[in-house]
């Protein structure tokens, strides 16, 4: 049986040439080029935009700063991490997939642009920047353009509104706009309070809108086919394992470090484990969760609801823990057997040996703390190649416990269905 006959020529292509840019981008150190273009201009562009910020923040109050800071929370990572599994388990099977699938798509694109440019956000003093909550305090700590905020909002509002117009079932028309309007009202919300809270300029608000704007007019073009291809496509997981790496790997690297790829690691997984999830439950033809009775009974639909999350919430709970630490334990031996010098910046400090004693993030990486991770391994001789940075374990730790995570969510709709729930 030939290979094209098991993965489909179009995806042995897709795979190659993925890996072909990522090769060819750090040989000539594009992401480094396109920088020393792209920086400056955005540089200047933010420090004449600061009075604008300022005229906005010219008038401040407790009262704004808790709603604007909330506004911002309802369109991040964690909001939205934490907020799929109710699609799931409320029965909208469909709709969480689709929005799932864009929020990656949005994370992926803002994050690498963010990264890529390497732009500093409002410049503090003389702009107040403030960052309450220990969200807001790991945000500020990313790039400026674009705002990732703003992409989010745009997209996923203008997706969702376009779900209740055409795909809403028993939805009155009473109810649309008023729907459309809430929407339009926390877009105004999230964009506005971007700048009050001194955290975006104009410049990184009008590339988000653009940002978001295109990407959910892609995805309502090829929406359908993606999805096909998810339930009934062929090599599936393949593909999808193998460009979650690839996409991870072709990140462009930042300035400095920031938490703009340990988001999107974290939503890769979530992907990935839904479409695992997805395709496996649909090889094994199980029904989706029933959907909950909203439009006919509040009562009955809430009730259903909490008992869905009580016997849901436990179980993810249980699985992302047990993942990470299975995720930690194989990811670090394997590497160390197979010989790979490795790294970590958050679980494992550890392992970082003399490097984990030095405190300033300038300090240079020296080749002898490089090679004392491959004395540690089975088969050091084949791999002493030359000079290469450690891998960082806690990236593919967080990418298996989020993917573990968010097949779980899948696969406690299985529990629904025997408990009758």
């Amino acid at each position: 049986m030939m290979v094209s006959q098991v993965i489909p020529l179009w995806q042995m292509m897709t795979v190659v040439s993925v890996s072909t840019w990522i090769l060819i981008a750090q040989l000539l150190s594009l992401t480094q080029k396109i920088r020393s273009i792209l920086q400056p201009l955005v540089n200047r562009q933010v420090e004449k935009e600061a009075p604008v910020i300022l005229s906005l923040q010219s008038i401040q109050h407790p009262s704004l700063d808790a709603m604007f800071t909330f506004a911002s929370y309802i369109v991040s990572v964690e909001f939205y991490t934490a907020f799929l599994p109710l699609l799931f388990w409320s029965g909208h099977e469909w709709l969480a997939r689709q929005m799932t699938l864009l929020m990656a798509i949005c994370i992926y694109a803002g994050n690498s642009i963010k990264d890529l440019v390497s732009a500093p956000r409002p410049p503090s003093p003389p702009v107040r920047k403030f960052t309450p909550t220990s969200i807001e305090k790991e945000s500020s700590l990313e790039y400026g353009l674009p705002s990732t905020h703003t992409i989010n909002t745009i997209s996923l509002s203008v997706y969702l509104f376009r779900f209740l117009v055409m795909r809403a079932d028993g939805l009155q028309a009473s109810m649309l706009w008023p729907s459309g309007l809430l929407l339009l009202t926390a877009t105004i919300l999230v964009i506005y309070g971007r700048m009050y809270l001194g955290m975006h300029s104009p410049v990184d608000i009008i590339a988000g809108i653009q940002i978001g704007i295109t990407l959910v007019v892609f995805w309502c073009y090829v929406e359908d086919y993606i999805d096909f291809f998810i339930m009934e496509g062929k090599s599936v997981l393949f593909f999808w394992t193998i460009m979650a790496v690839l996409l991870l790997a072709a990140y462009p690297t930042p300035k400095k470090p920031t938490p703009s790829f340990e988001y999107h690691t974290a939503f890769n997984g979530v992907v990935l484990g839904m479409v695992w999830g997805m395709r496996l439950k649909n090889c094994r033809h199980l029904q989706d969760a029933e959907a909950l009775p909203i439009l006919h009974s509040w009562s009955a639909s809430i009730a259903l609801l909490m008992k869905r999350l009580l016997v849901g919430l436990p179980v993810v709970a249980m699985a992302k823990l047990t993942s990470k630490y299975l995720a930690l334990r194989s990811i670090t031996w394997i590497s160390i057997f197979v010989g790979l010098p490795i790294r970590s910046s958050t679980y494992l400090p550890e392992l970082n040996g003399p490097r984990a004693l030095k405190t300033k993030e300038s300090d240079p990486i020296s080749e002898d703390e490089v090679l004392d991770n491959y004395q540690r391994s089975f088969w050091p001789r084949f791999y002493h190649l030359g000079f290469m940075e450690p891998l960082d374990v806690d990236t593919g730790v967080r990418l298996l416990q989020y993917a573990v995570l968010s097949f779980s969510v899948v696969e406690v709709c299985y529990l629904f269905q025997l408990l009758k729930i």
